[in-house]
């Protein structure tokens, strides 16, 4: 009888050890899971990486988002302001209908502006137009309309900004500089010198000066606040036939 119970209380303290080594090793990988609970320093660094490189993405898209749509802004603008000098000549004559086009020996009289055409307003022929800038940096007053005033500058609120004396500021920024060339009648891609003509010779009755086909380039430019120097925006050419 003696030994059984002394084999009962083997048992149960073999149970009753197995049971507490079974329980320090629950609290050991417990413990260690609290321990790893936190980030690693490895975590941490990939973690700011990944959200770096996705707070770049979004300020570089951003970025190309506000540049290609002050772009498109700009050529909007640029195109109507080439589109108004176009129309602004449509209806002229393509020399002065008053003293006109003439060689006086060899020097070519009448072409560009006449004596007293010192404002848009003032040109009448298209010859008038060469090499003329309108703008606040050109030798012209400017930019202008078609009619040949001077297009004002507007604020966000689309009101027209004025100088301390109550008087229109002229746009900010930008030119319109227009040039015109004589074309060879024969190519119109072929531009001949202003003085060009051809004689008559027996039955053929040759080219006065006048009489020849002239091409406008509008290039109208823009310069920011911030910007060194002006950069082409568009460019408009056109043909008037003799």
């Amino acid at each position: 009888m003696q030994a059984g119970n002394d084999s009962l209380g083997s048992q149960l303290s073999g149970a009753a050890g197995l049971h507490a080594r079974l329980t320090a090793a629950r609290a050991k990988r417990l413990a260690g899971r609290r321990a790893r609970s936190g980030f690693t320093l490895l975590e941490a660094l990939m973690t700011m990486v990944i959200l770096g490189v996705g707070v770049l993405a979004f300020v570089e898209a951003q970025q190309s988002f506000i540049t290609s749509n002050t772009w498109s802004s700009h050529a909007a603008t640029a195109t109507f302001l080439a589109n108004e000098i176009r129309e602004m000549t449509r209806k002229l004559p393509r020399h002065d209908p008053v003293t006109g086009l003439y060689l006086n020996g060899s020097t070519l009289m009448g072409w560009g502006r006449e004596t007293g055409e010192a404002v848009a307003t003032d040109l009448d022929d298209i010859d008038d137009f060469d090499g003329l800038v309108f703008g606040a940096t050109g030798n012209m007053d400017g930019p202008v309309n078609l009619f040949g005033d001077t297009i004002p500058e507007v604020d966000l609120q689309g009101a027209v900004v004025t100088d301390s004396e109550g008087q229109p500021i002229a746009m900010r920024g930008w030119t319109q500089a227009v040039t015109v060339r004589k074309l060879n009648p024969a190519n119109a891609s072929q531009s001949v010198a202003n003085a060009t003509f051809v004689a008559a010779n027996g039955g053929t009755p040759g080219r006065p000066v006048d009489r020849y086909p002239l091409k406008v380039t509008v290039v109208v430019s823009y310069q920011g606040p911030m910007d060194a120097s002006a950069q082409e925006v568009t460019r408009v050419s056109w043909i008037v036939p003799e």
